[in-house]
């Protein structure tokens, strides 16, 4: 990184937000492991099919301890892909029997892979919220950021869902699409960009969603790579920064959110955990350390890549957190 970047904590300071302190607990988020069916261009994770990092049974069950004694409403299950960790389905069913919503960050394509081929009916069964990838409507973009196939096969796994009910209106089986830029650019306008993918995939496809979530490519992992194999890294960096929102930074999701990686250390938030940048200032560094106000009301570790959280409307795993309104002025593109 340049020397004159200004550090993310100056910024938060000029904000009156430093030092960035949790506000409450309302997501368990759970990492399961790295391995996954795809190995995608802007993965901040760098999973892929030949990764063998994976949560055990016996961190899963710190994680139900957890639920049973708080009232944590949302239990979000990413990877890698989740799916093919073996107690991934016992652990969606457990969540599901306590009365927890539980969101999966699914890549469309895992339903075809072998073994999966009830998926869509055990998603059903339990109520899940999918939310899915699909980098834009179009299979070149898709194609391009995921793998060759990918979009079709995306394609036809979306009818696959809409056919059982996910995404349709009056179902309650929620559907929400996340969209990634291709490229060093912030996402557009999160409403604007969801009309588009309504529109384009009602069209040429016949389907239909919940939400879609504008996510911003975070400058670590297997992306920071690629910018700075392709010399993009530092003017992407100076347009996160030029862009930093003070009411995004306010609302970042790792004050409401806990992260645990698939060896069960605890983090503030998914990106952090593939830093290594582990739970700090006194705050449990493990699950089966939990402590529900130490955590609740932690210090949250922050540096530079957060900007990627901060710019313009601002990202999150929920997708833009800050009103269009008050973004900064966008850097030429």
């Amino acid at each position: 990184m340049k020397p004159d970047f200004k550090p993310f904590r100056a910024a938060l300071a000029e904000s009156g937000l430093d030092p960035l302190t949790a506000n409450g607990l309302e997501v368990l988020q759970i990492n399961f492991g790295r391995l996954c069916n795809q190995a995608c261009l802007h993965c901040h994770v760098e999973a892929g099919p030949g990764r063998r990092e994976m949560i055990d049974a016996e961190t899963l069950e710190h994680c139900l301890r957890l639920l049973r004694a708080t009232t944590i409403p949302t239990v979000d299950l990413t990877g890698g892909a989740p799916e093919m960790n073996p107690n991934f389905r016992s652990f969606v069913a457990a969540c599901r029997d306590l009365g927890r919503t539980v969101l999966v960050r699914c890549n469309l394509t895992i339903l075809f892979e072998p073994g999966q081929e009830d998926l869509v009916g055990f998603y059903t069964r339990h109520g899940v919220e999918i939310v899915a990838s699909l980098p834009y409507y179009q299979e070149g973009p898709v194609d391009t950021q995921r793998g060759r196939g990918v979009f079709e096969k995306s394609i036809e796994a979306l009818r696959l869902l809409n056919d059982v009910g996910f995404g349709q209106v009056g179902t309650g089986l929620r559907l929400s699409l996340v969209y990634n830029p291709a490229g060093a650019f912030l996402p557009p306008d999160q409403g604007a960009i969801e009309a588009d993918f309504r529109r384009e995939l009602a069209a040429r496809h016949g389907i239909v969603f919940t939400d879609l979530y504008t996510i911003a490519n975070m400058p670590i992992g297997r992306f920071r790579t690629h910018l700075e194999r392709t010399g993009a890294y530092d003017g992407y960096m100076e347009r996160l920064i030029r862009s930093y929102n003070p009411l995004a930074a306010e609302r970042v999701m790792c004050r409401s959110l806990l992260s645990v990686g698939w060896d069960g250390k605890l983090y503030d938030c998914d990106f952090n955990q593939m830093l290594g940048i582990g739970c700090n200032h006194g705050a449990p560094t493990h699950i089966s350390q939990f402590d529900v106000e130490a955590i609740a009301g932690r210090r949250i570790c922050v540096d530079d890549h957060c900007y990627g959280c901060t710019a313009g409307a601002g990202s999150s795993c929920g997708g833009a957190i800050a009103p269009d309104e008050t973004r900064p002025k966008p850097a030429a593109q």
